[in-house]
């Protein structure tokens, strides 16, 4: 603080705020030319975007007239009825029919082998166990250890014990 505050008791002689709100008739001039724009700019985008599918439908080739005419539209809802125009319109290998519900489908396959107990490899004797499941074990046993890169193993590990009468 400044000196002058110090001495006169940190009072200010001058008030540093206004006495006056906005008023009203100001924040509605707001919102009415802010409503107007916002019009504007709507109708100047949908007539730039009339303009230019007219410009495209305009210069679009012809089509081949071999090939039988197809529907400009091809959104649709129905899964089945989709199903059914991919296969009648196009050739082997079709990679996907309906995307979303395969991948659904794969998604709860997922799902289920994460949680669940099968055979791996039942030869070899080889499972896989839920997810949760493992991680209770690996806190229970922790993870292996690979011994440091040099050394050798523990003499325990290294040599089986020799037989009465054997010298080493």
């Amino acid at each position: 603080m400044s000196d002058e505050n110090l001495q006169s008791g940190g009072v200010h002689n001058s008030e540093g705020f206004e006495r006056q709100d906005l008023g009203a008739r100001a924040v509605f001039g707001f919102l009415i030319g802010l409503a107007v724009v916002g019009i504007l700019v709507y109708l100047v985008a949908n007539g730039l975007y009339a303009s230019l599918d007219r410009y495209q439908q305009a210069h679009e080739p012809a089509q081949n007239p071999l090939r039988p005419a197809v529907e400009r539209d091809t959104r649709d809802t129905e899964a089945a009825k989709v199903g059914q125009q991919i296969d009648q319109r196009f050739p082997e290998p079709r990679l996907e029919k309906d995307e979303r519900n395969e991948l659904t489908e794969f998604r709860q396959h997922e799902e289920e082998r994460l949680n669940s107990y099968g055979w791996v490899d039942q030869q070899a004797g080889v499972v896989h166990i839920p997810i949760e499941r493992a991680m209770q074990l690996v806190a229970e046993r922790g993870l292996p250890v690979a011994p440091p890169a040099g050394s050798t193993p523990s003499a325990s590990k290294q040599a089986k014990p020799a037989a009465k009468g054997q010298k080493r």
